[in-house]
């Protein structure tokens, strides 16, 4: 049995129910934890994700007895080498489906296995890794209702019991991997107040929203006035609770709530699968006819562009979710539909920029999500919302802001505004109030112009 191996961490920032640490000391007598700033992935990322992803590496850190080495570069460069200097016989992770993480892989696989040793890939960042489920005749879903049932059907591993004492881990502060270690970054200046990082918090949130959040998930998700959604986003993005934990724990309840928020669940995996078999969806239409939509250009775009990012548009309800995005590196999943339909189809622009600027401020960004909800808004997606579907942003925050509470959380300028009234400014009888825009489109008429744009991607089908 190989004396040593190296456990990788990637998107899995915890030590409980880590199929990794099993593999690991199934197959050696000590570990060594690693974590690698890679730069193709770094650059992009805004502050907040860093610095929520620092502060996961500390926690890792010391849950691991200050035994985590971090390195900084190329992983196909550097994982090998230490692999080399520790005498590890395999590299153990866990399996990445992403475009890039999937060629990276490939690329440390091969680079490895020129020294004669091994990247072992044990489980994946879903319950159910994409490109399992499958239809009776082999073909990948393009609808999620039958992936949804397919997926239910499938089922998934009960968490592994696990913790940092599954493994022996080799201490990197000598000569075995220490000469490439870096120390984790400090964090950058960001706007938004993050939520804390790391399993024990991920752990916490869980279970306070098993205590008084998961019973009445399916009537208050819908309600960003509400503290109706669970906040699990971020701590799944970056692996510090495993999606097989909560539907472990969800399994135990037979309420239509719980069935709702496995939905959820499912609709990430789904998004997964999605990007997995056609990686070029992550910046191109799935639909390949929505290339012959017309898209609004010029300084005039580009201007509302920034009105939009910037909360300006006139519109309290879409307003308020870009406010709350800068706010809070979040958005709730009902803003995040209305924002995307009114920049989609009130302002006509593409929805890959508004897919780049989320990705860039939201802390819970993970590519395959976002860029398939922004698709499923746009129309272009697979199991995509209809083209013809389109958010009013007024009778949307009436429905599902019925007192106007949200609107005037991120909105200060019209806190002087009573109930639903807030939603309709311009409508008041001294009109908007002072320091507020004027509406910047009217809904109506672009609402109109989306659909006669829309007849060329029908001609494109024909």
């Amino acid at each position: 049995m190989p004396e040593r191996s190296v456990v990788w961490f990637r998107r899995d920032l915890r030590v409980g129910d880590q199929p990794t640490f099993l593999a690991a000391a199934g197959s050696s007598d000590e570990a060594l934890a690693l974590f690698v700033l890679d730069p193709a992935l770094v650059r992009p990322s805004g502050g907040a994700r860093l610095n929520f992803l620092h502060g996961c590496l500390r926690e890792l850190d010391a849950a691991l007895g200050g035994r985590l080495l971090v390195v900084e570069g190329d992983p196909a460069d550097v994982v090998p080498r230490i692999a080399e200097a520790v005498g590890a016989g395999a590299v153990h992770v866990a399996a990445d489906f992403g475009p890039y993480g999937h060629r990276r892989d490939e690329a440390v696989e091969k680079a490895l296995a020129e020294a004669g040793r091994e990247l072992v890939r044990t489980g994946s960042p879903y319950a159910v890794a994409p490109g399992r489920v499958r239809k009776a005749d082999g073909e990948s879903f393009r609808v999620f209702t039958p992936f949804r049932r397919a997926w239910t059907d499938h089922g998934w591993r009960a968490p592994a019991d696990t913790s940092a004492a599954t493994v022996s881990w080799t201490d990197p502060a000598d000569d075995k991997g220490g000469p490439w270690a870096v120390r984790i970054p400090d964090d950058v200046p960001v706007e938004a107040e993050l939520p804390e990082p790391g399993e024990q918090a991920a752990l916490r949130t869980w279970a306070d929203f098993l205590d008084d959040g998961v019973d009445h998930y399916g009537d208050d998700r819908n309600r960003p006035d509400r503290p109706g959604t669970s906040r699990m986003s971020v701590y799944l993005k970056y692996g510090c609770v495993h999606p097989r934990t909560l539907l472990a724990d969800l399994a135990r309840r037979r309420s239509a709530s719980a069935d709702t928020y496995r939905t959820e669940i499912a609709w990430r995996e789904f998004y997964a699968d999605v990007l997995f078999r056609r990686p070029d969806s992550a910046r191109k239409n799935y639909d390949r006819a929505f290339d012959a939509l017309p898209l609004a250009s010029g300084r005039t775009a580009q201007e509302a562009f920034e009105a939009w990012k910037a909360g300006r548009t006139g519109f309290p309800i879409v307003d308020a979710g870009m406010r709350q995005l800068r706010a809070e590196a979040w958005m709730h999943n009902r803003l995040r539909m209305v924002v995307a339909s009114f920049l989609v189809k009130d302002l006509h622009l593409p929805w890959w920029w508004g897919a780049r600027h989320f990705m860039q401020l939201l802390v819970d960004g993970d590519l395959a999500s976002n860029q398939h909800g922004w698709q499923w808004t746009a129309g272009s997606g697979t199991d995509a919302s209809p083209y013809f579907r389109v958010f009013n942003p007024v009778t949307q925050g009436e429905k599902f802001d019925p007192n106007g509470d949200y609107v005037r959380r991120y909105v200060p300028e019209l806190r002087g505004i009573e109930g639903k009234a807030v939603h309709q400014p311009w409508a008041l009888a001294d009109g908007v109030p002072a320091g507020y825009p004027e509406p910047i489109v009217d809904h109506k008429a672009e609402r109109q112009e989306a659909l006669a744009r829309y007849e060329r991607v029908k001609q494109a089908r024909t």
